[in-house]
């Protein structure tokens, strides 16, 4: 006789919780470098914030044990590590700049609350597929979030762009939030109707394209993304938000041409812009040719920082012993260029590894899930993170135009902390989904023959 038992994954709670120790140790010791690079002497408040750190993180991992006890192991300590280096080089930038600037304990107020507000998402979502049933109200709420800085009295404009909203002392990007009401629109709308959109209609050099009539989402995504461009001056979330929407359309279509269309709307809406608007062409100066006299006349912030990552070499002029603090914005816009500075080429790749990691596991998430529209959720989450830190990194390395995007959990900013970690947060519940066991299946009820006086003779 074969038995046959079902088989039951480990939870991987007690290799998370020593990658965390590990984590949380290796941002300790790049504060107690910046300590002796900059004053010679290590910080009076290394335990007391080596401690607070790690009470955040053990905090998370005690409610992933409470809630979400099969949920992936590597996302939390990566997002921790993220997390904790941007604090670092925001405080390091913070000495530079002298003691009233504050920038350092903003960012530590700003990282707990995100951190609570993920703990939330993470309570509250019991299971992700209960979004797909508002896919219309999210889509509402999205827009409404997108808009918002549109408002009069209430959004502001920063340096050319109206991507801000603010009340009284404090200001928020609202665009952050809309990135992921967005992505959980796109699954819940794209895993209904992706059997129209994959058909094929006529072919042109043997290359399949869609029906006409299937051409309206992903020409009303484009739209909009220009009237984002337009009226909020925003290249970087016009750009995440139609990149995102496509990718979403191809994972669920599995048709090459989608890609086809939305790239060739794509190059068209960007020579439109180009031709259309002045700050779009400053960034494409700046982008071909950033030492000519023309783009140094209106900036050279894309100078500094090219300067600073050659000058930061292989293995890095040290953390605290480089000159970050010269290029402008190097704690939000340009942190990747302070890395390279003080860790070099090295240091920056590995903290590239480390966002490579954070796509794969969400990727991989989304393979193991069962449901269509977990597939669509993570699949979009994962590539929101992937996207964002390819046109960040891109854009200071003149790989491709600068857009204004900050660098997920790294750059000093509150809306892009909250964002993220609520984006890990949904990636830990959809993975605890993905990776928990089924319930083994109720035995069937034993069936007696029937016995002699039961059957009726003829």
């Amino acid at each position: 006789m074969t038995t046959v038992s079902q088989f039951v994954p480990r939870t991987r709670r007690g290799v998370e919780l020593a990658l965390l120790v590990f984590a949380v140790g290796i941002v300790l010791l790049a504060y107690v470098s910046v300590g002796l690079g900059v004053n010679q002497s290590l910080p009076l408040d290394l335990a007391t914030h080596g401690g607070a750190l790690l009470a955040i993180a053990v905090a998370f991992h005690l409610v992933l044990r409470w809630r979400a006890p099969y949920a992936d192991p590597l996302m939390l300590p990566i997002a921790v590590l993220l997390n904790g280096l941007g604090l670092v080089m925001i405080h390091r930038l913070d000495l530079a700049k002298g003691p009233d600037s504050g920038m350092a304990g903003r960012q530590v107020m700003w990282s707990a609350l995100a951190v609570a507000v993920s703990i939330g998402v993470l309570v509250l979502l019991r299971d992700h597929r209960r979004l797909r049933r508002y896919t219309y109200t999210i889509m509402a709420a999205g827009l409404l979030f997108l808009l918002l800085p549109l408002v009069p009295f209430l959004g502001r404009s920063v340096y050319g762009a109206r991507i801000w909203i603010g009340i009284g002392p404090f200001s928020f990007q609202p665009g952050e939030v809309a990135k992921i009401l967005l992505t959980i629109f796109f699954a819940g709308y794209l895993v209904q109707t992706r059997d129209a959109l994959a058909l094929v209609g006529r072919k042109i050099l043997g290359f399949p394209l869609p029906r006409a009539r299937d051409l309206g989402p992903i020409l009303i995504a484009w739209i909009a993304s220009l009237l984002v461009l337009v009226l909020e001056r925003d290249l970087g979330s016009s750009l995440l938000f139609f990149g995102l929407f496509v990718a979403m359309l191809y994972v669920a279509t599995e048709r090459l041409s989608w890609i086809a269309i939305g790239l060739s709307l794509f190059a068209g809406g960007c020579y439109l812009a180009y031709l259309l608007f002045g700050h779009v062409q400053q960034r494409v100066l700046f982008w071909l040719d950033p030492w000519s006299p023309e783009a140094l006349a209106q900036s050279d912030q894309l100078v500094r920082g090219l300067m600073g990552m050659g000058a930061g070499g292989l293995l890095g002029t040290g953390l605290g012993q480089g000159h970050p603090y010269l290029t402008y914005f190097a704690e939000s816009d340009f942190i990747i260029p302070s890395f390279a500075e003080e860790l070099g080429l090295v240091g920056l790749f590995a903290i590239l590894v480390l966002y490579g990691l954070l796509v794969e596991r969400g990727l991989r998430t989304a393979l193991g899930t069962r449901d269509g529209f977990g597939k669509l959720l993570a699949t979009g989450l994962a590539f929101s993170i992937a996207l964002q830190v390819f046109v960040v990194v891109g854009g200071v390395t003149r790989v491709i135009p600068l857009t204004g995007l900050t660098t997920p959990f790294l750059s000093q900013g509150g809306s892009s902390l909250l964002a993220n970690w609520a984006i890990v947060a949904i990636l830990l519940r959809i993975s605890d989904h993905a990776r928990r066991p089924l319930p083994p299946p109720r035995p069937m009820a034993p069936t007696t023959p029937p016995t002699g006086e039961e059957v009726r003779q003829p």
